[in-house]
């Protein structure tokens, strides 16, 4: 059986986390593949708002394993809060969570060098979300770093206290000190709680699972354009956001690749610094943010709003080998008289390009538009496709037709009902 994959084809923030709950019932498991707790997968049934920033989407369904793979990067402190959450919403998700052993974990003295590291960038800052994430992927690299697997070892203490002294020589560097404050107990409480559960080798785990017919999904976290190799170089994250990280991150051969699901919104969002080319910086750009709630599930940011940007989603379409598109957050346009979208960028030598250059930095690139009829119809209340309003199906054909790619879901709210399938074919 293949594993479907589900990624994120925008800068993050698409809405991953809905999909993935609206589409677990038919899968038999659910993975995360890279990422940690700067991710914030959020989903919305029964009126109840529910943030997963490590746990797989899949929790919420009782029938469904759920694998937190080996290219995830573990914060056990953070991992125990929202396990408790969940516990506490009448959700044990003890008995169905699988943990790799070889995920990476988060140190309190990582968050230290995160913090410490933007700070020394000033005005050129990446954005990061201070969660540690980038410094826990550099020990992985470096091969100085400690995984799930290291908890049950006996010298586990030795090799932490190893770490955190390399770790207090960078922040001195810095010209600052290494303070945990109540930190390293909170670390160590929580590693005693992560040691009770299922820590397994989930390499093993999900390839017997697809040798015997399982159904699986894998859950990207961040989005495309905030890849290391092929994002916004520097202000990416640290870690495989395309379909290619879920083998490397879950240990799956590329032959067992099946649907791609691409994510995205009906406009654009970015959360941090970096390039943003059809960015609105007026009062458009703030309706958007205000309708669309666009506030960081993880950090509580404002969102940077912007319209629909095409070469982009090429470029994320053709990267990921996307089979079909969901669009998200369609009900946040329907106050506009007419919908912008970027179809082509303007270089500074005049050249019109539907590809994304080395640089996408606004000084050198300008957005081209097309515009089309907006709406004016509440999607909130549409419960079928054909309701539709033909506005709306006509801004989803010229979609269709620039990205050669279905668009088989369209989220109209953010409850879990919210959220119409619908067939497209595409030549």
């Amino acid at each position: 059986m293949a594993v479907d994959i589900l990624i994120g084809l925008q800068w993050g923030d698409e809405g991953k986390g809905k999909i993935v709950d609206v589409l677990a019932p038919t899968y038999d498991i659910v993975a995360r593949f890279q990422g940690g707790p700067n991710a914030g997968h959020t989903l919305e049934f029964e009126g109840t708002k529910h943030v997963l920033h490590q746990i797989p989407s899949g929790i919420f369904h009782p029938h469904i394993q759920n694998i937190i793979g080996n290219g995830v990067v573990l914060d056990p402190i953070v991992f125990r809060t929202e396990m408790q959450k969940l516990k506490d919403r009448g959700v044990d998700a003890a008995n169905n969570l699988f943990i790799s052993k070889k995920a990476s974990l988060i140190l309190p003295s990582h968050k230290a060098l995160d913090r410490v590291s933007e700070e020394a960038l000033g005005n050129e800052k990446i954005g990061s979300t201070l969660k540690g994430i980038g410094p826990t992927y550099q020990d992985k690299i470096g091969r100085v770093g400690l995984r799930v697997g290291d908890i049950l070892a006996d010298d586990f203490q030795e090799r932490y206290n190893k770490l955190v002294a390399r770790h207090r020589k960078t922040v001195e560097f810095y010209g600052k000190e290494l303070d945990l404050g109540d930190q390293e107990q909170a670390f160590f409480d929580a590693v005693d709680y992560l040691r009770s559960l299922q820590l397994v080798d989930t390499e093993y785990l999900i390839n017997q699972a697809i040798s015997s017919g399982k159904k699986i999904l894998a859950e990207g976290a961040q989005g495309s354009l905030l890849d290391v190799d092929f994002g916004t170089y520097p202000f990416v994250t640290s870690s495989t956001t395309l379909v290619a990280g879920a083998c490397t991150g879950l240990g799956i051969a590329p032959k067992h690749v099946g649907e791609v699901y691409g994510i995205f919104k009906a406009y654009t969002t970015r959360v941090g610094s970096g390039p943003f080319p059809t960015e609105l910086e007026d009062e458009v750009g703030e309706q958007i943010r205000q309708a669309g709630r666009e506030f960081g599930s993880t950090t509580g940011r404002p969102r940077r709003c912007g319209w629909i940007d095409l070469p982009s989603l090429k470029y994320s379409i053709m990267l990921n080998g996307v089979t079909q598109l969901d669009m998200m957050k369609a009900d946040v346009l329907t106050d506009f008289d007419t919908i912008k979208v970027c179809t082509h960028y303007k270089l500074a030598s005049g050249e019109l390009t539907d590809q994304v250059p080395h640089s996408m930095e606004i000084d050198i690139l300008e957005p081209v538009y097309e515009e089309l009829p907006g709406w004016k119809v509440d999607l909130n209340k549409i419960e079928s496709v054909d309701e539709l309003p033909q506005a709306f199906k006509n801004y989803l054909t010229f979609l269709e037709e620039q990205l050669h790619v279905p668009i088989t879901i369209v989220s109209v709210g953010p409850d879990r009902k919210s959220t119409l399938k619908r067939d497209a074919v595409v030549a």
